[in-house]
């Protein structure tokens, strides 16, 4: 771990132990100890990484990043708050931080691998369109996918925006001609709202169901059933980063 100087007050709201002006009261109000002293002013500057941080008698482990593997379920939103339904956060329950987020969207009703971190500049290498980062999602779709959609998908789609969308990898896994679907795979390198069921609407045919299997190299643990996660490991990181 990075050691790093800290307010005291910042150190136990990063820690979501309350509001800065919450944690300010319960520092004043004596509950907070450092190196086992009690210590009643919130500007006092601990180290990280040497001293001991004690609130109401725990003892706390600073984590200065987070990062959490998420099988997103359908019905939740990725976002950090909403009033009406459950977000990506809410199923976090050991989250330490306050200040998660979730690199990128997927849409409600999209499940799938979703990225849980504090960690802003993995997120832009991620996210930013320059990286070329891939997105691979598996699809079941209404109708038949044939060689020539893959083609089209390999040239560009035209999901009425100024460009078209770039080139993506479209992989047929199955064609049920009875039930008029089909299951593929497909890799792209952007993230336009709603893209994936944008390109497939674009050429006649509709997405019937969503999950995102990897982005970025950091593929979903077939272990995680929806609405679980886990704590990347020190090898998923590296090759994140």
């Amino acid at each position: 771990m990075e050691i790093r100087m800290m307010r005291l007050d910042k150190y136990l709201a990063d820690m979501g132990f309350g509001t800065r002006s919450e944690v300010k009261r319960d520092i004043i109000g004596g509950k907070v100890e450092v190196d086992g002293r009690t210590v009643k002013q919130p500007k006092t500057r601990i180290d990280t990484g040497k001293q001991r941080v004690s609130y109401m008698g725990g003892l706390l482990d600073y984590q200065e990043y987070e990062y959490y593997m998420l099988n997103k379920p359908a019905g939740v939103v990725s976002a950090t708050t909403d009033r009406r339904d459950k977000t990506v956060l809410d199923l976090i329950a050991d989250k330490k931080r306050r200040d998660l987020f979730p690199v990128g969207r997927l849409d409600k009703d999209t499940e799938g691998l979703l990225l849980i971190t504090n960690d802003g500049a993995l997120a832009y290498r991620l996210l930013e369109p320059k990286k070329h980062v891939d997105k691979v999602y598996y699809a079941v779709v209404s109708g038949i996918v044939s060689d020539e959609d893959v083609q089209l998908f390999r040239s560009g789609v035209d999901i009425g925006e100024e460009h078209l969308t770039r080139e993506a990898v479209l992989e047929i896994l199955s064609v049920d001609r009875k039930r008029m679907q089909s299951e593929i795979r497909l890799t792209i390198q952007e993230g336009k709202f709603h893209q994936v069921k944008r390109m497939f609407r674009a050429i006649g045919k509709e997405v019937t169901y969503l999950k995102r299997l990897a982005m970025g190299g950091l593929y979903l643990d077939r272990a995680l059933g929806p609405g679980e996660y886990r704590l990347l490991t020190d090898k998923e990181l590296n090759d994140l980063c």
